[in-house]
């Protein structure tokens, strides 16, 4: 039996500020609270899955700073794997300035850091890992060569790959059957079929046209509409639960580390999307990337006494 999810990708320090409203071009919003706290793409879907209850190794690279030790404290005490991360010096650990209103909804700039160090060389370095787990979940906050060089080492093993598309700032990674998993909110999939993906229909259609270039399947995030997951023998909307937002920061993120443990753990996939629909539902209830992802238990029980989705 393989080894559990290895998830390669970034991780940053995030510098939160929660404002009334968002602000305009050019304008200052005051009276905003402050909170210093950790994420990066990554470091979310790695903390999401092992607290999901998944055995999880994290690759990342990380500077040579005071932000750095506390991180990888962090990710031991969530009983991840820590031996793969690398510490460069001449290296700033990533960094990510968050707003975010009274909606839960967020403004995001990042400075990738040490992210960007992660070269190919590195993840050869790495290979043993990759042939060994379950399952590789990746993003796109590491060098595109990088990550290319991951899905051909993945497919050489026959290692299935959950592939968050995002942020998709660039096509130079086409979607492929290289990609077991393919996981895009709407503007993402919008990007990459050029379809608009406004309403279920739109979603429908870009899942079909996602799902024809090879992944084994595609699931839609459609925020508080829920998600949209196609495969060769399921289309179906799987709406979300009725919660009160207060950060939408690392929402994706908790889907996918959610949804790579269900998979993992033999769920099928309708009922893979429902867990991490509830995963994700949780963290937004709460402020901050990785301190607003929750454990297993609070994702059961959250199943179990949550109303009907909506």
């Amino acid at each position: 039996m393989r080894a559990g999810i290895a998830v390669i990708g970034s991780a940053n320090v995030d510098f939160i500020i929660k404002v009334e409203r968002l602000p305009d071009v050019g304008e200052t919003v005051t009276g905003g609270e402050f909170l210093q706290a950790y994420g990066g793409k990554g470091a979310n879907q790695a903390v999401a899955a092992a607290r999901a209850g998944a055995q999880t190794t994290f690759v990342t690279c990380l500077g040579e700073d005071v932000y750095a030790p506390i991180m990888l404290d962090n990710f031991r005490r969530d009983n991840i794997v820590t031996d793969r991360i690398l510490r460069l010096p001449n290296f700033a650990t990533g960094s990510a300035l968050i707003m975010v209103d009274r909606s839960g909804q967020n403004f995001i700039s990042v400075a990738p850091g040490a992210n960007y160090a992660l070269e190919p060389r590195y993840v050869d370095d790495c290979f043993d890992l990759i042939r060994q787990s379950a399952m590789l979940v990746m993003q796109m906050e590491i060098p595109v060569s990088t990550t290319l060089r991951i899905l051909e080492l993945a497919a050489r093993s026959g290692i299935p790959v959950l592939f968050n598309y995002a942020p998709a700032h660039t096509h130079e990674i086409p979607v492929s059957s290289q990609m077991h998993g393919l996981i895009v909110n709407e503007n993402e999939a919008s990007q990459l079929t050029g379809l608009p993906v406004e309403t279920l229909g739109q979603a429908s259609r870009a899942a079909k046209m996602l799902l024809a270039k090879g992944p084994q399947f595609v699931v839609l995030t459609l925020g508080a509409a829920g998600a949209y997951a196609a495969s060769a023998d399921l289309q179906a909307h799987i709406p979300t639960f009725k919660v009160m937002p207060v950060d939408t920061t690392a929402a994706g993120d908790v889907f996918c580390g959610a949804l790579a443990v269900a998979l993992v753990e033999g769920k099928p996939l309708l009922q893979a999307v429902q867990f991490a629909n509830a995963a994700s539902a949780l963290s937004v209830t709460r402020m901050g990337a990785q301190p607003s992802i929750p454990q297993r238990a609070a994702i059961e029980a959250f199943l179990q006494s949550a109303g009907p989705a909506v």
